[in-house]
């Protein structure tokens, strides 16, 4: 029978431990850990998404600043936020919620966030550092999975990992995570030709393309680990575990698996800067 990996139990357990953190920190400093949130305009899911992360930091005894902006918001108000935030010292995390209107330049806005505040791991400095092996705060997701495989004793060296999806923000990342611990990684995306083949063959598999159930159980090959990074509308994710499940050696279940990580990995870091900087 294949193994759960419950991501939102082990959340709850690393909250338990941020909890004796933060206070120890609130002694130390006379201050109380920050994360300041961006959100601009009313998509209802990333308002949905920034309020769980809220309560997270609130859960743990940290501060959370909620900045919202509306629709209209041009780059160079959404880089002059930025900035503030980066020159306040009482912030220690800057997050943005993705995505912002179309007439803003995200990646702008991402690379305008101070490294040592870059805690959901979103600037392309950050992601180049986590590559060659250097100190950087890792995209909040994907160091959500990585922390999830660990806790299970999940084998990743030498093993082959299919990562399906390629966002600067996840698939890209996340194959790189799973190369610096010693996977041999193929990325597949929209151009890549025979994905059931490639995924039949994988040891380790990664739904990461933001599509309800486009990868199939019946891909799987038995004992593979199923991880699926998605959530849609309908309660599923990016695979089809009806079907993965039965085949699968370990699987993340949807709700309940990745998502809880990536919002513990992002007050994790934002805990671990406010640290660096006592």
């Amino acid at each position: 029978m294949a193994v759960v990996l419950d991501g939102k139990k082990l959340a709850k357990s690393i909250e338990e431990e941020l909890l004796g953190r933060v206070e120890k920190f609130k002694q130390k400093s006379g201050r109380v850990p920050l994360l300041a949130t961006i959100l601009v305009g009313n998509d209802p899911s990333s308002a949905t998404y920034v309020k769980m992360k809220g309560n997270a930091c609130a859960r743990v005894g940290m501060l959370s600043r909620r900045i919202e902006l509306p629709q209209s918001t041009t780059t160079k108000e959404l880089l002059d936020v930025i900035e503030g935030l980066n020159n306040d010292p009482s912030v220690n995390g800057i997050l943005l919620q993705h995505p912002v209107p179309k007439q803003i330049d995200e990646r702008a806005a991402f690379d305008s966030i101070a490294l040592e505040k870059d805690v959901d791991g979103v600037t392309c400095l950050g992601f180049g550092r986590m590559a060659m092996g250097e100190r950087a705060y890792g995209s909040a997701t994907p160091a959500g999975i990585m922390k999830l495989l660990d806790h299970y004793n999940i084998e990743i060296e030498g093993k082959l990992a299919v990562v399906v999806g390629r966002s600067p923000i996840l698939g890209k990342p996340m194959a790189q995570m799973l190369l610096n611990r010693n996977a041999t990684v193929v990325i597949c995306h929209s151009k890549t030709k025979d994905l059931p083949a490639l995924i039949s063959q994988a040891d380790i598999v990664v739904g990461a393309v933001g599509r309800p159930e486009f990868i199939k159980g019946e891909w799987v090959k038995e004992g593979a680990v199923v991880v699926d990074a998605g959530y849609h509308p309908e309660k599923v994710g990016d695979i089809d575990l009806t079907v993965a499940a039965t085949r699968a050696s370990a699987y993340t279940p949807v709700p309940g698996g990745v998502g809880p990580m990536t919002i513990s990995t992002l007050i994790t870091q934002t805990m671990d800067s406010a640290e660096a900087h006592l």
